[in-house]
């Protein structure tokens, strides 16, 4: 899981987009250059099935789709900061 999740170059932007309170998908697409809409599409369907994301539907006119990191989301992106810092640290150690 670890590595199919960070393996993935945009997921760990999806989740600073997150944390940065832009949670529909089309403000995620015009906030960072070079990400698509099917390559987010692809990026949030697998933060989903490990439960890292959540997604909420509402029933409007026109349909409003918005993400929120779960609780275990919560937990496994504060892994994936430590092994970033960890990264850093060694980076700078070299």
């Amino acid at each position: 899981m670890v590595e199919t999740i960070y393996g993935c170059k945009w997921s760990l932007t999806v989740y600073r987009l997150l944390a940065n309170g832009i949670n529909r998908p089309g403000e995620m697409v015009r906030s960072v250059e070079g990400l698509t809409t099917k390559v987010l599409n692809e990026c949030l369907r697998r933060n989903m099935a490990f439960g890292i994301i959540a997604r909420t539907t509402y029933n409007e006119s026109p349909p409003r789709v918005e993400y929120a990191v779960t609780p275990f989301g919560k937990k496994f992106i504060r892994i994936l900061d430590a092994l970033e810092q960890l990264q850093d640290e060694i980076a700078t150690e070299a």
